[in-house]
């Protein structure tokens, strides 16, 4: 559900950001690393520290507005 907006935003932010998607039943022991209870969860790193976290299906408007406190 929130796959296709993610990929509108990573073309988006081109250059300015990436997308990564785990699959957590694949990778277990980095969900339990962030604290990832539930699906979806949109984590925001920057230089590999954990900055912000959404968690649930939330529009884009909010997604791009987390984006832009961090550029």
């Amino acid at each position: 559900m929130i796959h296709p907006v993610i990929g509108e935003l990573a073309q988006q932010y081109a250059g300015k950001l990436k997308c990564f998607k785990l699959n957590t039943d694949e990778s277990p022991s980095v969900a339990t690393q962030y604290g990832i209870r539930s699906i979806p969860t949109i984590i925001t790193f920057i230089n590999g520290e954990r900055k912000d976290a959404v968690i649930g299906a939330v529009p884009k408007s909010t997604l791009t507005a987390g984006i832009e406190k961090f550029l």
